[in-house]
């Protein structure tokens, strides 16, 4: 009997543990991707138009673009991909306030903690 071709899509469509990993733990990654080597904060990973992708705030490496800046890389492209000891915040804000609407979303970054610092009221001298 023939495997049934969507379960097998299906299968294919699944969390890269490495990436599930990073994200979880705020961790800096380092990969290729289109032959150039990147080095970024791993922020969502899911499924975005029927692939496996993940969107990171590249802050090194080469690019086309400036650095550093936003990359949505299909994760089925990624090469060389590794967990790096350098943490990061967490989550960034985003120009608009708003993010990717993913078919599925595995795990976004947990968002970083404020930097607010609250100064406390002089009294009156």
């Amino acid at each position: 009997m023939m495997p049934d071709r969507r379960q097998n899509n299906r299968m294919l469509l699944q969390p890269h543990p490495l990436l599930w990993t990073a994200i979880e733990n705020t961790r800096m990654i380092r990969f290729a991707y289109h032959g150039k080597d990147r080095i970024a904060e791993p922020h969502d990973h899911g499924i975005l138009k029927g692939s496996v992708q993940l969107l990171s705030w590249q802050v090194a490496g080469r690019s086309s673009r400036p650095l550093p800046n936003w990359l949505l890389t299909k994760v089925n492209e990624i090469t060389g991909l590794a967990l790096l000891d350098q943490t990061f915040p967490g989550g960034r804000p985003t120009a608009t306030g708003k993010h990717i609407k993913w078919d599925v979303l595995f795990i976004r970054v947990k968002p970083a903690k404020s930097r607010l610092h609250v100064v406390p009221k002089r009294k009156p001298d």
